[in-house]
């Protein structure tokens, strides 16, 4: 199981070292639309990042949003504050959410899968949600015809919850109501060019899902 001091600047070097390659434009611009969906004509939704890494989708986000985040590596925070300073951002990781709610959206991209205790995790993001409030992810699966090629080529080694859709959708199908989701095409060619390409047609068959789900 990696620790917390396992998440710093060699992780990133060695895992994901095209970082900004594999977040471009618009990948942020469909998570964002996620977000949009949820919150509807709310001018400044409080909104919280599990996982936010260097601070990219936050920054996408419009400036008048109450914007929060953290992450387990202090590398990542510390990178995070020099991008978006008027963002409140702390060092801590699921389920030791370190913000007071309620939010009205809690988001977490490709964190879950390295979270030891997914039940404590999603207790956790529950508890700090509006009665109203929504939670949006994203995570690798691992089925399908897509599912022998994603686990040969993932060499993150934190990856503890290499699963289905189906367990996705049944964890937090257990504490929310599951309001819509979306499969994922992703990849990084050589060269850098990233391919992301959301569809609700093939969600069966991706190598990743994103997941709309609202407090019951």
């Amino acid at each position: 199981m990696a620790t917390k001091g396992f998440f710093e600047e060699e992780y990133y070097k060695k895992f994901y070292k095209n970082y900004e390659s594999q977040n471009p434009p618009a990948k942020m611009a469909f998570y964002r639309a996620l977000v949009q969906s949820a919150v509807k004509d709310n001018p400044a939704p409080r909104i919280l990042e599990a996982g936010c890494a260097f601070g990219k989708f936050l920054s996408s986000l419009d400036p008048g949003w109450q914007r929060y985040g953290f992450d387990i590596s202090e590398f990542a925070v510390a990178a995070a504050f020099k991008i978006i300073p008027d963002v409140k951002l702390a060092v801590s990781s699921l389920p030791n959410i370190p913000f007071d709610g309620p939010f009205d959206v809690v988001v977490s991209f490709d964190v879950l899968e390295h979270v030891p205790d997914l039940e404590e995790a999603i207790l956790a993001v529950r508890s700090k949600l509006s009665s109203s409030g929504y939670f949006i992810f994203v995570v690798p699966v691992y089925d399908g015809p897509t599912g022998p090629i994603i686990r040969a080529l993932d060499k993150d080694t934190s990856h503890l919850h290499k699963e289905s859709r189906a367990f996705w959708l049944d964890l937090v199908g257990r504490h929310f109501k599951v309001e819509s989701w979306w499969g994922i095409y992703r990849f990084l060619f050589p060269g850098g060019y990233y391919f992301h390409r959301p569809t609700r047609l093939l969600r069966g068959f991706t190598p990743a899902i994103a997941v709309v789900a609202r407090m019951s």
